[in-house]
């Protein structure tokens, strides 16, 4: 991806996977919490969950919409239910190190087969 802006600072890292952990609203929270604390980041509001009523879209696509805003940017997560699939976005404008996070991610949601990132 061309850097049209290298004068400012951002850093994008993209995880995606099969999860074997019960995830609900609580959980999320846990993991969006946990995984800012655990990079440093600074969180200034709570997470915001969304999880559309049954019969409101695809049931394929039922789960989990999640944000957490970060002083740096924010944490952006969504959640498959029944396929049990998460992709989950951090985006900073403060240097966090990508492995660690991908092995938080890893450990929380007990991915234990595919899992994908990518950090730029």
């Amino acid at each position: 991806m061309k850097n049209i802006a290298p004068n400012i600072f951002r850093q994008r890292l993209i995880m995606e996977g099969y999860y074997t952990t019960a995830v609900t609203s609580k959980t999320l929270k846990k993991y969006l919490v946990g995984v800012a604390e655990h990079l440093d980041l600074k969180i200034y509001g709570d997470p915001i969950i969304f999880s559309p009523a049954e019969g409101m879209g695809k049931e394929e696509n039922a789960g989990f919409d999640a944000f957490v805003p970060l002083i740096d940017s924010g944490i952006s997560a969504y959640i498959w239910s029944n396929a049990k699939f998460f992709s989950i976005v951090i985006y900073t404008c403060k240097g966090f190190e990508s492995k660690s996070a991908v092995a938080y991610t890893k450990d929380f949601f007990s991915v234990t087969g595919d899992f994908a990132s990518a950090a730029f």
